[in-house]
Protein backbone atom coordinates (compact mmCIF):
# COMPACT_ATOMS: atom_id res chain seq x y z
CA UNK A 1 0.00 0.00 0.00
CA UNK A 2 1.21 3.33 -0.56
CA UNK A 3 2.16 5.43 2.36
CA UNK A 4 -0.30 7.19 4.10
CA UNK A 5 0.25 11.58 3.54
CA UNK A 6 0.98 13.61 6.32
CA UNK A 7 0.37 17.03 7.60
CA UNK A 8 3.82 18.55 6.40
CA UNK A 9 3.74 20.57 9.28
CA UNK A 10 5.64 19.82 12.84
CA UNK A 11 3.23 20.92 15.11
CA UNK A 12 5.51 19.14 18.13
CA UNK A 13 8.28 22.10 17.43
CA UNK A 14 5.49 24.22 16.82
CA UNK A 15 4.12 23.91 20.83
CA UNK A 16 7.60 23.59 21.83
CA UNK A 17 8.57 26.76 20.39
CA UNK A 18 5.50 28.53 21.83
CA UNK A 19 6.06 27.16 25.29
CA UNK A 20 9.40 29.59 25.29
CA UNK A 21 7.62 31.93 23.76
CA UNK A 22 5.56 32.33 26.47
CA UNK A 23 8.79 32.42 28.56
CA UNK A 24 10.40 35.67 26.54
CA UNK A 25 7.53 37.58 26.60
CA UNK A 26 6.62 40.03 29.56
CA UNK A 27 4.71 40.31 32.24
CA UNK A 28 2.20 43.14 32.42
CA UNK A 29 -1.05 43.77 34.77
CA UNK A 30 -2.77 45.09 31.66
CA UNK A 31 -2.89 42.16 29.97
CA UNK A 32 -5.79 39.34 32.09
CA UNK A 33 -5.41 36.32 30.40
CA UNK A 34 -2.27 33.86 30.12
CA UNK A 35 -0.35 33.25 26.88
CA UNK A 36 -1.59 30.74 24.62
CA UNK A 37 -5.28 31.90 24.76
CA UNK A 38 -7.76 31.79 21.74
CA UNK A 39 -7.18 35.77 22.46
CA UNK A 40 -5.74 38.30 24.43
CA UNK A 41 -7.85 40.44 27.08
CA UNK A 42 -6.49 43.71 27.44
CA UNK A 43 -6.96 46.05 30.48
CA UNK A 44 -8.65 49.52 29.33
CA UNK A 45 -8.82 51.72 32.47
CA UNK A 46 -10.65 55.04 31.20
CA UNK A 47 -10.04 57.17 34.56
CA UNK A 48 -7.86 59.71 33.69
CA UNK A 49 -9.62 60.29 30.16
CA UNK A 50 -13.02 61.91 29.77
CA UNK A 51 -13.31 61.48 26.38
CA UNK A 52 -11.00 58.25 25.65
CA UNK A 53 -10.11 58.39 21.58
CA UNK A 54 -8.30 54.50 20.30
CA UNK A 55 -5.31 55.33 17.15
CA UNK A 56 -5.31 52.12 15.31
CA UNK A 57 -2.39 51.31 12.94
CA UNK A 58 -0.51 47.95 11.17
CA UNK A 59 2.20 47.94 9.72
CA UNK A 60 5.78 45.67 8.31
CA UNK A 61 9.00 46.23 8.12
CA UNK A 62 9.07 45.77 4.15
CA UNK A 63 12.38 44.99 2.06
CA UNK A 64 13.93 45.21 4.97
CA UNK A 65 13.23 41.99 6.61
CA UNK A 66 15.05 40.30 3.61
CA UNK A 67 18.14 41.53 4.24
CA UNK A 68 18.13 41.43 7.72
CA UNK A 69 17.05 37.22 7.36
CA UNK A 70 20.06 37.39 4.48
CA UNK A 71 22.59 38.49 7.00
CA UNK A 72 21.42 36.76 10.61
CA UNK A 73 20.14 40.30 11.64
CA UNK A 74 16.37 39.15 12.51
CA UNK A 75 16.14 41.22 16.19
CA UNK A 76 17.10 44.47 15.01
CA UNK A 77 14.09 44.23 11.98
CA UNK A 78 11.79 43.37 14.70
CA UNK A 79 12.43 46.54 16.51
CA UNK A 80 11.69 48.17 13.31
CA UNK A 81 8.51 46.93 12.81
CA UNK A 82 7.51 48.09 15.92
CA UNK A 83 9.59 51.42 16.02
CA UNK A 84 7.46 52.09 12.84
CA UNK A 85 3.93 51.27 13.99
CA UNK A 86 4.75 53.29 17.05
CA UNK A 87 5.95 56.57 15.53
CA UNK A 88 2.66 56.30 12.96
CA UNK A 89 0.40 55.96 16.57
CA UNK A 90 2.42 58.40 17.81
CA UNK A 91 1.82 61.45 15.52
CA UNK A 92 -1.91 61.65 16.98
CA UNK A 93 -0.79 62.19 20.29
CA UNK A 94 -1.51 58.85 21.07
CA UNK A 95 0.14 56.45 23.82
CA UNK A 96 0.76 53.14 22.62
CA UNK A 97 -0.70 50.50 24.53
CA UNK A 98 -0.94 46.96 23.06
CA UNK A 99 0.77 45.51 19.96
CA UNK A 100 -0.32 42.05 18.52
CA UNK A 101 2.15 40.53 16.36
CA UNK A 102 2.21 38.11 13.00
CA UNK A 103 5.18 35.72 11.94
CA UNK A 104 4.63 34.02 8.72
CA UNK A 105 7.31 31.01 7.22
CA UNK A 106 7.90 28.16 5.60
CA UNK A 107 8.97 26.24 8.53
CA UNK A 108 9.65 27.47 12.65
CA UNK A 109 12.81 27.48 13.35
CA UNK A 110 12.80 27.44 17.13
CA UNK A 111 15.68 29.83 17.78
CA UNK A 112 14.61 32.49 15.04
CA UNK A 113 11.27 32.79 16.16
CA UNK A 114 12.16 32.89 19.89
CA UNK A 115 14.76 35.55 19.05
CA UNK A 116 11.88 37.78 16.93
CA UNK A 117 9.72 37.91 19.71
CA UNK A 118 12.22 38.04 22.38
CA UNK A 119 13.14 41.20 20.03
CA UNK A 120 9.67 42.41 19.71
CA UNK A 121 8.65 42.09 23.02
CA UNK A 122 11.76 44.15 24.17
CA UNK A 123 10.65 46.68 21.59
CA UNK A 124 7.19 47.34 22.81
CA UNK A 125 8.68 47.84 26.87
CA UNK A 126 11.45 50.44 25.30
CA UNK A 127 7.89 52.40 24.96
CA UNK A 128 5.80 51.65 27.39
CA UNK A 129 3.47 49.51 25.80
CA UNK A 130 3.21 45.62 25.81
CA UNK A 131 3.29 42.77 23.41
CA UNK A 132 -0.16 40.77 23.98
CA UNK A 133 0.31 38.18 21.78
CA UNK A 134 0.10 37.46 18.29
CA UNK A 135 0.60 34.74 15.33
CA UNK A 136 2.70 32.13 14.08
CA UNK A 137 1.98 30.87 10.80
CA UNK A 138 4.12 28.14 9.03
CA UNK A 139 3.02 27.88 5.04
CA UNK A 140 5.35 25.70 3.87
CA UNK A 141 5.31 26.32 -0.65
CA UNK A 142 3.35 29.40 0.46
CA UNK A 143 6.94 31.06 1.59
CA UNK A 144 10.22 30.43 0.48
CA UNK A 145 12.60 28.48 3.02
CA UNK A 146 14.45 31.04 5.57
CA UNK A 147 12.03 34.10 4.32
CA UNK A 148 9.93 35.60 7.56
CA UNK A 149 7.42 38.14 6.65
CA UNK A 150 6.49 40.18 10.07
CA UNK A 151 3.71 42.44 10.42
CA UNK A 152 2.23 43.55 13.38
CA UNK A 153 -0.56 46.15 14.91
CA UNK A 154 -1.34 48.51 17.59
CA UNK A 155 -3.79 50.48 19.75
CA UNK A 156 -3.09 53.52 21.39
CA UNK A 157 -4.99 56.08 23.23
CA UNK A 158 -5.55 59.95 23.39
CA UNK A 159 -7.55 62.34 24.92
CA UNK A 160 -10.34 63.65 22.04
CA UNK A 161 -9.40 67.62 22.95
CA UNK A 162 -5.57 66.47 22.57
CA UNK A 163 -5.96 64.70 19.30
CA UNK A 164 -2.71 66.30 16.72
CA UNK A 165 -3.92 65.71 13.51
CA UNK A 166 -2.71 68.88 11.74
CA UNK A 167 -5.72 71.05 11.80
CA UNK A 168 -3.53 73.78 14.77
CA UNK A 169 -1.05 74.34 11.77
CA UNK A 170 -1.39 77.73 10.83
CA UNK A 171 0.62 80.41 8.28
CA UNK A 172 4.20 81.49 10.52
CA UNK A 173 4.55 78.09 11.87
CA UNK A 174 8.00 76.61 12.15
CA UNK A 175 8.90 73.09 10.88
CA UNK A 176 11.67 71.49 12.84
CA UNK A 177 13.02 68.04 11.38
CA UNK A 178 14.31 65.69 14.30
CA UNK A 179 17.21 63.49 13.20
CA UNK A 180 16.82 60.00 11.64
CA UNK A 181 19.17 57.04 12.74
CA UNK A 182 19.62 55.96 9.10
CA UNK A 183 17.54 54.88 6.38
CA UNK A 184 14.62 53.36 8.71
CA UNK A 185 12.60 50.99 6.97
CA UNK A 186 11.91 52.66 3.65
CA UNK A 187 13.91 52.41 0.27
CA UNK A 188 15.76 48.80 0.73
CA UNK A 189 14.13 47.59 -3.07
CA UNK A 190 16.49 50.46 -4.19
CA UNK A 191 19.71 49.06 -1.64
CA UNK A 192 19.01 45.79 -2.73
CA UNK A 193 19.34 46.76 -6.11
CA UNK A 194 22.61 48.88 -5.67
CA UNK A 195 24.32 46.16 -3.82
CA UNK A 196 23.84 43.28 -6.71
CA UNK A 197 25.01 46.42 -9.52
CA UNK A 198 27.72 47.17 -7.21
CA UNK A 199 29.19 44.57 -4.28
CA UNK A 200 31.88 46.55 -3.84
CA UNK A 201 29.90 48.87 -1.66
CA UNK A 202 29.82 46.31 0.69
CA UNK A 203 33.38 46.93 1.59
CA UNK A 204 33.01 50.55 2.42
CA UNK A 205 33.14 52.04 6.22
CA UNK A 206 30.80 54.54 7.08
CA UNK A 207 31.28 56.13 10.64
CA UNK A 208 33.37 52.99 11.80
CA UNK A 209 31.00 51.01 10.89
CA UNK A 210 30.28 48.37 7.98
CA UNK A 211 27.64 49.04 4.97
CA UNK A 212 25.58 46.34 6.00
CA UNK A 213 25.85 47.32 10.01
CA UNK A 214 24.87 50.87 8.71
CA UNK A 215 21.85 50.18 6.83
CA UNK A 216 20.75 47.34 8.96
CA UNK A 217 20.41 50.23 11.91
CA UNK A 218 16.92 50.08 13.47
CA UNK A 219 14.38 52.42 12.92
CA UNK A 220 14.55 54.91 15.43
CA UNK A 221 11.59 55.49 17.87
CA UNK A 222 10.31 58.90 18.97
CA UNK A 223 8.00 58.60 21.44
CA UNK A 224 10.12 58.88 24.59
CA UNK A 225 11.58 61.87 22.85
CA UNK A 226 8.14 63.74 22.39
CA UNK A 227 5.63 62.03 25.28
CA UNK A 228 6.45 64.77 27.39
CA UNK A 229 5.28 67.50 25.23
CA UNK A 230 1.55 65.99 24.16
CA UNK A 231 -1.09 67.60 25.82
CA UNK A 232 1.03 71.17 26.15
CA UNK A 233 -0.58 72.59 23.06
CA UNK A 234 2.89 73.30 21.68
CA UNK A 235 2.87 71.28 18.95
CA UNK A 236 0.33 71.54 16.06
CA UNK A 237 1.11 68.22 13.94
CA UNK A 238 4.03 65.80 13.60
CA UNK A 239 4.36 63.50 10.28
CA UNK A 240 6.56 60.31 10.13
CA UNK A 241 8.84 60.47 7.09
CA UNK A 242 8.63 57.28 5.64
CA UNK A 243 8.19 56.12 1.75
CA UNK A 244 7.30 59.27 -0.12
CA UNK A 245 9.85 61.23 2.06
CA UNK A 246 9.28 64.57 3.33
CA UNK A 247 6.85 65.69 0.59
CA UNK A 248 4.49 63.07 0.12
CA UNK A 249 4.37 62.66 4.35
CA UNK A 250 4.25 66.02 5.41
CA UNK A 251 1.35 66.94 2.99
CA UNK A 252 -1.07 64.28 4.90
CA UNK A 253 -1.33 66.76 7.85
CA UNK A 254 -1.30 70.17 6.68
CA UNK A 255 -4.68 72.35 6.10
CA UNK A 256 -6.54 72.64 3.24
CA UNK A 257 -5.13 76.42 3.41
CA UNK A 258 -1.17 75.94 3.42
CA UNK A 259 1.77 75.09 2.07
CA UNK A 260 5.50 73.81 4.14
CA UNK A 261 7.94 75.26 2.68
CA UNK A 262 10.95 73.22 3.34
CA UNK A 263 14.69 74.26 2.59
CA UNK A 264 16.72 71.65 1.42
CA UNK A 265 19.90 73.23 2.00
CA UNK A 266 19.07 73.05 6.01
CA UNK A 267 19.07 69.39 6.10
CA UNK A 268 22.28 67.55 7.50
CA UNK A 269 22.36 64.66 5.23
CA UNK A 270 23.41 61.23 6.87
CA UNK A 271 26.67 59.02 5.42
CA UNK A 272 24.49 56.69 4.19
CA UNK A 273 22.74 58.92 1.96
CA UNK A 274 25.62 60.34 0.37
CA UNK A 275 26.99 56.49 -0.54
CA UNK A 276 24.06 55.24 -2.01
CA UNK A 277 23.45 58.53 -3.85
CA UNK A 278 26.86 58.18 -5.09
CA UNK A 279 27.44 54.67 -6.09
CA UNK A 280 23.71 54.24 -7.60
CA UNK A 281 24.11 57.81 -9.27
CA UNK A 282 20.53 58.61 -8.28
CA UNK A 283 18.98 61.92 -8.55
CA UNK A 284 18.45 64.17 -6.05
CA UNK A 285 14.49 64.06 -6.55
CA UNK A 286 14.66 60.22 -6.22
CA UNK A 287 16.59 60.62 -2.98
CA UNK A 288 14.37 62.99 -1.94
CA UNK A 289 10.93 61.15 -2.15
CA UNK A 290 12.76 57.63 -1.63
CA UNK A 291 14.69 58.10 1.76
CA UNK A 292 14.23 60.73 5.08
CA UNK A 293 17.95 61.52 4.31
CA UNK A 294 18.53 62.40 8.14
CA UNK A 295 15.24 63.17 8.48
CA UNK A 296 12.81 61.35 10.17
CA UNK A 297 10.48 62.70 11.98
CA UNK A 298 8.73 66.65 11.75
CA UNK A 299 7.49 68.37 14.31
CA UNK A 300 5.28 71.40 13.10
CA UNK A 301 5.17 74.15 16.02
CA UNK A 302 4.03 77.61 16.89
CA UNK A 303 7.25 80.06 16.15
CA UNK A 304 6.83 81.27 20.01
CA UNK A 305 7.28 77.53 21.00
CA UNK A 306 9.76 76.56 18.33
CA UNK A 307 13.13 77.09 20.59
CA UNK A 308 11.10 75.27 23.42
CA UNK A 309 10.74 72.32 21.81
CA UNK A 310 14.07 72.06 19.62
CA UNK A 311 16.06 72.46 23.24
CA UNK A 312 13.38 69.87 24.41
CA UNK A 313 14.11 67.15 21.96
CA UNK A 314 17.82 67.79 21.77
CA UNK A 315 18.46 67.71 25.51
CA UNK A 316 17.06 64.26 24.91
CA UNK A 317 19.91 63.29 22.79
CA UNK A 318 19.15 63.78 19.11
CA UNK A 319 19.31 66.75 16.58
CA UNK A 320 16.03 68.89 16.43
CA UNK A 321 16.34 72.06 14.20
CA UNK A 322 14.42 74.28 11.93
CA UNK A 323 13.97 72.83 8.37
CA UNK A 324 11.25 75.17 7.36
CA UNK A 325 7.93 77.34 7.85
CA UNK A 326 3.88 77.43 7.12
CA UNK A 327 3.21 80.08 4.44
CA UNK A 328 -0.04 80.43 2.80
CA UNK A 329 -1.06 77.50 -0.18
CA UNK A 330 -2.86 74.24 -0.77
CA UNK A 331 -1.79 71.79 1.03
CA UNK A 332 1.35 71.03 -0.46
CA UNK A 333 5.04 70.86 0.23
CA UNK A 334 7.49 73.14 -1.42
CA UNK A 335 11.13 72.91 -1.45
CA UNK A 336 13.92 75.71 -1.79
CA UNK A 337 17.21 75.72 -1.82
CA UNK A 338 19.63 72.31 -2.35
CA UNK A 339 20.69 69.35 -0.65
CA UNK A 340 24.28 69.85 0.48
CA UNK A 341 25.91 67.03 -0.38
Amino acid sequence: MDKGLTYGVNIDIANATKKEMAEVLKTDKRVLNKFGAFASIFDLNFSNYKEPVLVLKTEEPGSKQLLAAQYGSLETVAYDMINHLINDCIVMGATPLAIQDAIICSKIVKEDINKIVKSIADACEKQGCVLTGGETSEQPGVISNGTYILTSSIVGIVEKSEVIDGSDIKEGDIVLGVSSSGIHTNGYTLVRTLIKEHPQILNEVINGKSFMNTILEPHRCYYNYVKNLFGTKMIHGMAHITGGGICENLNRILPDNVNAEINLSKYNILEIFKKIKTFGNVSDKEMLRTYNLGIGFVIVTDSKHSEDVKKHISKEGISCYEIGKIVKGNKQVVTIGNLNW
